[in-house]
Protein backbone atom coordinates (compact mmCIF):
# COMPACT_ATOMS: atom_id res chain seq x y z
CA UNK A 1 0.00 0.00 0.00
CA UNK A 2 1.18 3.54 -0.72
CA UNK A 3 0.94 6.65 1.36
CA UNK A 4 -2.14 7.36 3.49
CA UNK A 5 -3.16 10.75 4.84
CA UNK A 6 -4.91 12.36 7.76
CA UNK A 7 -6.33 15.63 6.52
CA UNK A 8 -8.31 18.66 7.62
CA UNK A 9 -10.78 20.33 5.31
CA UNK A 10 -12.33 23.76 5.73
CA UNK A 11 -15.54 25.12 4.21
CA UNK A 12 -15.77 28.95 4.10
CA UNK A 13 -19.54 28.86 3.51
CA UNK A 14 -20.15 26.64 6.55
CA UNK A 15 -17.19 28.02 8.57
CA UNK A 16 -16.53 24.41 9.60
CA UNK A 17 -13.62 22.01 9.72
CA UNK A 18 -13.70 18.34 8.82
CA UNK A 19 -11.05 15.79 9.83
CA UNK A 20 -10.65 12.57 7.88
CA UNK A 21 -8.19 10.01 6.55
CA UNK A 22 -7.67 8.34 3.20
CA UNK A 23 -5.31 6.18 1.21
CA UNK A 24 -6.58 7.75 -2.04
CA UNK A 25 -4.89 10.86 -3.34
CA UNK A 26 -6.01 13.98 -1.51
CA UNK A 27 -7.41 15.39 -4.77
CA UNK A 28 -9.57 12.28 -5.32
CA UNK A 29 -10.87 12.42 -1.77
CA UNK A 30 -11.57 16.14 -1.97
CA UNK A 31 -13.63 15.59 -5.14
CA UNK A 32 -15.76 13.06 -3.25
CA UNK A 33 -16.31 15.49 -0.37
CA UNK A 34 -17.42 18.21 -2.79
CA UNK A 35 -19.79 15.96 -4.78
CA UNK A 36 -23.04 16.55 -2.80
CA UNK A 37 -23.07 13.05 -1.32
CA UNK A 38 -24.87 11.97 1.84
CA UNK A 39 -22.89 12.76 4.93
CA UNK A 40 -21.35 15.63 6.87
CA UNK A 41 -19.52 17.25 3.95
CA UNK A 42 -22.21 16.52 1.36
CA UNK A 43 -24.13 19.76 1.80
CA UNK A 44 -21.18 21.93 0.81
CA UNK A 45 -19.10 22.13 -2.33
CA UNK A 46 -16.38 24.55 -1.25
CA UNK A 47 -14.28 22.25 0.96
CA UNK A 48 -10.53 22.83 0.71
CA UNK A 49 -7.64 20.78 2.11
CA UNK A 50 -5.89 23.06 4.58
CA UNK A 51 -3.64 20.52 6.29
CA UNK A 52 -2.48 17.00 5.56
CA UNK A 53 -0.11 14.61 7.27
CA UNK A 54 1.22 11.51 5.53
CA UNK A 55 1.54 8.06 7.07
CA UNK A 56 2.83 4.71 5.88
CA UNK A 57 -0.34 2.84 6.91
CA UNK A 58 -4.08 3.33 7.03
CA UNK A 59 -4.05 2.43 10.73
CA UNK A 60 -1.62 5.26 11.55
CA UNK A 61 -3.63 7.80 9.53
CA UNK A 62 -6.87 6.70 11.21
CA UNK A 63 -5.24 6.87 14.66
CA UNK A 64 -4.21 10.48 13.97
CA UNK A 65 -7.73 11.31 12.78
CA UNK A 66 -9.17 9.89 16.02
CA UNK A 67 -6.61 11.82 18.06
CA UNK A 68 -7.55 15.14 16.44
CA UNK A 69 -11.29 14.45 16.64
CA UNK A 70 -10.81 13.50 20.30
CA UNK A 71 -9.70 17.04 21.07
CA UNK A 72 -13.23 18.30 20.33
CA UNK A 73 -11.66 21.73 20.05
CA UNK A 74 -11.79 24.14 17.13
CA UNK A 75 -9.09 26.19 18.84
CA UNK A 76 -6.66 23.23 18.95
CA UNK A 77 -7.38 22.42 15.31
CA UNK A 78 -6.68 26.03 14.35
CA UNK A 79 -3.44 25.95 16.39
CA UNK A 80 -2.40 22.76 14.55
CA UNK A 81 -3.12 24.42 11.20
CA UNK A 82 -1.18 27.54 12.23
CA UNK A 83 1.75 25.40 13.38
CA UNK A 84 1.53 26.59 16.99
Amino acid sequence: MGVCYCYILYSPSKDRYYVGHTCDTLQERLCKHNSHHKGYTGTGSDWKVILSESFSSKEEAYAREREIKGWKSRKRIEELIAGV
